[in-house]
């Protein structure tokens, strides 16, 4: 059955490239990010983007059984472009054939699709004001 889940971010939630950062937690207690910095590092690695120059966000997911590290990142235009790693109790895993971002990671992607068109892909593109947009759950 779904129940919400806690779901968080801030402007200044920003990795060293300027990746917006959220977390979602299926316990409702707060994540402990350091988990997935590592792995968000590698991912972001193996990846040919110009990170500090793309619009991009990634969502640290305390699931019920797993942890999933999505990384988003628009190119081409207007396509969204994902990863999705996920903690099996001993490694980090990348297979699109497995795993892949969940319903209550789609709330956060709506946001980021609305704050793209708004703050890039209409009027003067502004990526400062991109990141600064923020899904902000009230409490």
């Amino acid at each position: 059955m779904f129940k919400p889940r806690k779901t968080e971010s801030a402007p200044d939630w920003l990795d060293d490239d300027g990746i917006k950062l959220y977390t979602i937690s299926a316990t409702g207690q707060p994540v402990d990010t350091s988990a997935y910095y590592p792995r968000l590092a590698e991912v972001k690695a193996l990846k040919a983007v110009d990170w500090p120059e793309t619009p991009a966000f990634a969502i640290f997911h305390d699931g019920a059984g797993m942890k999933y590290l999505v990384l988003c990142w628009w190119g081409n235009d207007n396509e969204l472009f994902t990863s999705v790693s996920v903690h099996t109790g001993e490694e980090w895993v990348e297979d699109p054939a497995r795993f892949s971002f969940c319903l209550w990671d789609l709330e956060v992607i709506w946001f980021e699709r609305n704050a793209f068109v708004e703050t890039l892909y209409s009027g003067a593109p502004d990526i400062r004001w991109y990141r600064a947009s923020r899904l902000i759950q009230e409490s």
